[in-house]
């Protein structure tokens, strides 16, 4: 079986691959059915505080916040757009990567964390879950499935404000919106590859394609021929300096692995491949190029395509918002934080609170979670079927 093959039976490209027609689209259903919800269950708390009632869970929920009463003031309910949801699940990706990295967290969880983050919202909104408090879940969830054991307590106790219950409520909400897919298929392991098969052919030790009639050493030749990358200005002239070209490649499409790769929606358009090749060829286009010549049989029909493909990842990487928002990037995203602030759903404000009623709930179902008057009826059911028995077949032996 071919790696594609593999990589067409993961639950990330039956679940959360998408064209970019169907991901806008996705997006904007979330955000319509989101807001008529806020706007439902803010006009909920309003009827239940004008008449006194304790109809709606809302009061309960919201507690001693404020929240609720701040969103009674006004009349009409002003909710987030579609690109105001986008540029604050982004800021707060960004947060994640940073939190991750005072954590001491390896790349792979942290890049995990961020997509659990984007997948999350795919289905869901801010208006309903407030980034900031699935931040923490989604990072304490990628240390679990990326097998880097974190105990609550010490996740928690590098948070500040932060209690062990504000890290767990969420996670079974986080995990529903996840579709209970944990798999994050990542760039980086292919780039490593990649990295090794590029210093073998600079060496003179590389493997063509097996098509290809040229010698390992033939293709060393070659390379040493190939333009120099844009931060370049001479030809590599020896082995040596072909070695430093492609591990400043490396070093520096790795970086971009890491944040770039993470903050766009590279991973629902394109394939791990894909999004690795496309790093090389934004920081070094005609190393790039070689490589898929290599790797490639001449001619191939495939390769123009494949470069449009990676051309137009390239674009997407390069629209990526910055790790460390600028001052008017900063002004937006407080607006739409106080936005957000009066467009919140009232009956989801306290997620440690929901989780506690959840719990309540279920406190009264059995342990397979089948109702207590279901069991009861069963065992009804039973205990009449054995007298029936005896009533037909007399007592069991030894009564």
């Amino acid at each position: 079986m071919a790696e594609d093959d593999i990589y067409r039976t993961s639950t990330q490209y039956r679940l959360w691959s998408f064209t970019a027609e169907s991901l806008a689209s996705l997006r904007s259903t979330t955000n319509s059915l989101a807001a008529d919800r806020v706007r439902a269950a803010i006009k909920r708390l309003r009827q239940s505080q004008s008449s006194g009632t304790d109809a709606a869970p809302a009061d309960e929920i919201a507690g001693e916040s404020g929240d609720a009463r701040q969103v009674q003031e006004h009349n009409q309910v002003d909710c987030l757009s579609v690109e105001e949801e986008k540029k604050l699940v982004g800021y707060y990706c960004s947060r994640a990567m940073e939190l991750a990295d005072f954590c001491d967290f390896p790349t792979n969880v942290k890049g995990t964390a961020v997509q659990y983050l984007k997948r999350f919202y795919l289905s869901n909104s801010p208006m309903t879950y407030h980034p900031k408090e699935m931040m923490p879940s989604a990072i304490f969830l990628a240390t679990k499935t990326e097998n880097h054991y974190t105990s609550l307590k010490t996740f928690v106790s590098k948070l500040p404000k932060t209690t062990a219950e504000d890290v767990v409520a969420p996670e079974f909400l986080l995990t529903q919106g996840l579709r209970f897919t944990f798999d994050v298929r990542h760039p980086q392991r292919g780039l490593e590859g990649g990295f090794m098969e590029l210093l073998a052919l600079a060496t003179g030790k590389g493997q063509p394609a097996a098509s290809s009639e040229k010698t390992p050493k033939q293709l060393q030749e070659k390379m040493m021929k190939i333009e120099p990358a844009n931060s370049a200005k001479t030809l590599a002239k020896t082995p040596g300096d072909l070695k430093v070209r492609i591990q400043n490649a490396h070093g520096r499409a790795r970086d971009i692995l890491k944040t770039s790769a993470l903050l766009t929606d590279a991973y629902f358009l394109y394939t791990p491949a894909q999004i690795w090749l496309a790093t090389l060829v934004l920081v070094d286009e005609p190393l790039a190029l070689f490589y898929l010549d290599v790797k490639l049989p001449t001619p191939s029909e495939l390769k123009p395509q494949l470069v449009a493909t990676l051309r137009a990842c390239v674009q997407i990487l390069q629209s990526s918002a910055s790790g460390s928002p600028s001052g008017e990037e900063l002004k937006e995203l407080t607006r739409i934080d106080k936005k957000l602030y009066k467009c919140r759903n009232p009956e989801k404000i306290d997620l440690v609170s929901l989780n506690k009623v959840q719990k309540r709930e279920g406190e009264v179902k059995g342990e397979d979670g089948v109702d207590e008057k279901i069991i009861k009826k069963r065992k009804l059911e039973r205990e009449k079927g054995m007298k029936e028995a005896e009533a037909v077949f007399g007592p069991s032996i030894g009564t």
